[in-house]
């Protein structure tokens, strides 16, 4: 068994988090890096005044053969923002900030590799401390398994970040190494449908249009799009389009654009083809032949695809073979938490 540290912000979401890993032996909340003038162990209340130098962290016990460091990392950095200097959430001070401690030195360069991913997907400076550990206090009980204790207490981490963790889990789990990409999308979309209760949820993959007429063939034949559409594939819910162009319609768009598109109220998209009336809102979710490809940020978001697949940076992007389209009957019901975790879903198929 192996331990690592992580200071993720508040330490009741981070230690709830990280309990639901499937692989995590333990998680327990408490006080690193404190400073070397502070003597003895720091009560809650004295940390919370920021000047003890000690930060909310929480150590996290894991099976190295269940999984690994670099996921556990990854995972870490899919909670925090990275960006936030001594802030995460609503919640701000010096114990607030965030980092990752090591009490192994061969955990490094898998340390140093995470954080180089991470820099390159949100392209700045990461403002997460990397050091060796100097000093761990666990925290006072009333601070362990808080959430648990207290199903609607504080947290600053979205709620829905624990369903998508264990729905995230159990995909990967159950799909095991099934080659076929169509019973991977088709079990996705019933994982997905049923655990979260979305109206609509199915695939669109990216095929040769069908040519129906001599003016159809000359449009197919215009633009990035050339002679392909989206194809209704495996989905769960009501019927729905069979065919949407290249860049039509929200789906449409996401293809084109190489990146998820987050639309609040499908009403206020412009173009949008309406499918269901009972549709408010939606997210659609590119998916990609490799995940060697860094995600655009979600809702709108990051560079967008000109014609030649490059974005506004003249960088070539992949293109997406088929996206994932997920409808919802209330309106702003899709954020920034659903599209990184259906994105990493979308990385399954």
């Amino acid at each position: 068994m192996k331990e690592i540290y992580f200071a993720g912000g508040c330490f009741w979401g981070t230690e709830h988090f990280f309990s639901g890993v499937d692989g995590v032996v333990s998680a327990v909340s408490g006080y690193a890096q404190g400073s070397p003038d502070f003597a003895g162990r720091p009560s809650y209340e004295q940390v919370y005044t920021d000047t003890t130098g000690f930060a909310e962290t929480v150590k996290v016990c894991y099976k190295p053969e269940r999984i690994s460091l670099d996921m556990l990392t990854d995972l870490y950095f899919d909670i925090i923002d990275p960006l936030s200097l001594n802030r995460q959430g609503h919640d701000e001070g010096t114990r607030y900030r965030t980092g990752v401690y090591y009490s192994d030195p061969a955990d490094l360069p898998v340390l140093e590799a995470a954080f180089a991913r991470a820099a390159e997907r949100v392209g700045q400076p990461l403002v997460v401390e990397l050091e060796p550990l100097r000093n761990f206090f666990e925290a006072e009980e009333r601070h362990q398994k808080y959430l648990d204790k207290n199903p609607d207490g504080y947290c600053h981490l979205p709620f829905k970040t624990f369903r998508y963790l264990r729905l995230y889990q159990d995909i990967s789990a159950f799909l095991g190494d099934e080659p076929d990409p169509i019973a991977r999308m088709a079990e996705i979309s019933a994982f997905i449908y049923e655990r979260m209760k979305f109206f609509w949820v199915g695939f669109y993959i990216v095929r040769d249009a069908v040519v129906r007429d001599a003016a159809a063939a000359r449009s197919d034949r215009q633009g990035p799009g050339l002679g392909q559409e989206l194809v209704l594939g495996p989905f769960q819910g009501p019927s729905a389009c069979l065919r949407i162009a290249y860049g039509r319609g929200v789906c449409g768009t996401a293809w084109k654009e190489a990146r998820t598109v987050v639309v609040p109220d499908v009403e206020a998209f412009p173009g949008h083809i309406a499918c269901s009336s009972l549709s408010r809102s939606e997210i659609v979710v590119p998916v990609f032949a490799s995940t060697a490809h860094a995600s655009p940020s979600a809702a709108g978001k990051g560079p967008v695809s000109d014609p030649q697949g490059a974005d506004c940076t003249g960088i070539a992007r992949p293109k997406p073979i088929a996206v994932l389209d997920i409808d919802s009957k209330d309106l702003a019901t899709f954020d920034s938490t659903d599209a990184l975790w259906l994105e990493k879903i979308c990385k399954l198929v």
